[in-house]
């Protein structure tokens, strides 16, 4: 948190809302040995025979709908290819998942768990396919601290402000936080009307993704200083 924010408190909300990678979730520890894994079967497959992409196209899209992910990493393949791509990247991440590949961030598990003991009512809210948000909360042994956790796969929303909304209004949530780290998740906060954290210490996306929400953290225990509690 910059400086001059290092005394910001905001009013405790009957909910936090996370982003699942970049924000829970280590996203590359798991993604660069599936990323290699999905362009070597697409190549054996014949679906896709120009040499793999760089991970980094891959992170950097990291927030968006997985069908303008596969637009993004490999925009001259098929459809068949980014439908194939779909599939074996949930496979190869489960895989890797029930492996122990992938990391939480520093201190999520231990502030999520504080979080709850004030009160605080926990969800996710990802771009990510279903299965693959509920495998990390489960093989990372979080899941039962959520109330809920809601993805653009399950719920079939056209973006995260959709999906956020959807949330509020299934929990009938009148105060809530949205702590994300992509431009995606200050936007489906703020269209929500409900304050924004943005967490700058994931490296996927651009510093300036960030301009607009409310507070900034760099270490997941700086929401415990947000509440002032």
């Amino acid at each position: 948190m910059s400086n001059d924010r290092s005394k910001l408190t905001l009013p405790k909300p009957e909910a936090v809302i996370f982003d699942m990678d970049g924000t829970l979730f280590e996203t590359d520890k798991l993604l660069v040995p599936v990323h290699r894994r999905v362009f070597e079967t697409l190549r054996e497959e014949r679906l896709y025979v120009r040499e793999t992409p760089p991970v980094d196209r891959l992170l950097s899209c990291l927030g968006m709908l997985l069908e303008d992910i596969w637009k993004m990493v490999m925009p001259d393949s098929t459809l068949e290819a980014r439908r194939r791509a779909d599939e074996l990247l949930l496979q190869y991440e489960l895989e890797g998942l029930a492996a122990g590949e992938g990391e939480l961030y520093p201190y999520v598990e231990q502030t999520l768990r504080l979080l709850k003991d004030k009160g605080v009512r926990l969800f996710v809210a990802s771009n990510g396919l279903e299965d693959y948000v509920k495998g990390v909360a489960q093989y990372k042994e979080i899941a039962g601290l959520f109330d809920g956790l809601y993805s653009a796969g399950e719920y079939g929303t056209a973006s995260k402000v959709d999906l956020v909304a959807r949330l509020l209004q299934d929990h009938g949530l009148q105060s809530a936080w949205m702590v994300g780290d992509r431009s995606s998740d200050v936007e489906a906060g703020r269209e929500n009307g409900i304050r924004t954290i943005g967490c700058a210490y994931a490296s996927y996306g651009r510093e300036s993704e960030l301009d607009g929400a409310d507070a900034h953290i760099s270490d997941f225990r700086q929401l415990l200083d947000l509440l002032g509690q």
